[in-house]
């Protein structure tokens, strides 16, 4: 089993910065894609980056397009997300994802929820205008 444990989330005043990570464990992330999806409350979780097994490739929902970076870092098996520029809409519940990814497909990357094995508890993230 992978665990996935997501932290770095609070409270932000609209334009500044956050930094989530997620910390694996029971498994190396090496064989897995990773994302990142959002639920906000009254809202359906939504994608919003996605990061291949390779860390080569990334894709990102056109809410966080140019403001949010996801990345990895394999040798601490840890995936995080840098969120600039945030604005109130960016407020929601921030969850930790990921797919088993085989060798041949190591550049891909998942933007379906359903594609994803495992999930992280969530963390808050509140943005005031």
């Amino acid at each position: 089993q992978l665990q996935l444990v997501e932290s770095g989330g609070g409270l932000v005043q609209a334009g500044g910065s956050l930094r989530l990570s997620c910390a694996a464990s029971g498994r190396t992330i090496n064989n897995y894609a990773m994302g990142w999806f959002r639920q906000a409350p009254g809202k359906e979780r939504e994608f919003v980056a996605a990061i291949s097994r390779s860390g080569g490739s990334t894709y990102y929902a056109d809410s966080g397009k140019g403001r949010f970076t996801i990345s990895r870092d394999n040798a601490k098996n840890t995936v995080y997300l840098q969120m600039n520029s945030l604005k109130p809409e960016d407020t929601a519940v921030y969850y930790c994802a990921a797919a088993h990814s085989p060798p041949y497909a190591s550049g891909r990357y998942y933007f379906n929820a359903y594609e994803y094995d495992y999930w992280g508890q969530g963390t808050q993230v509140t943005v005031s205008s």
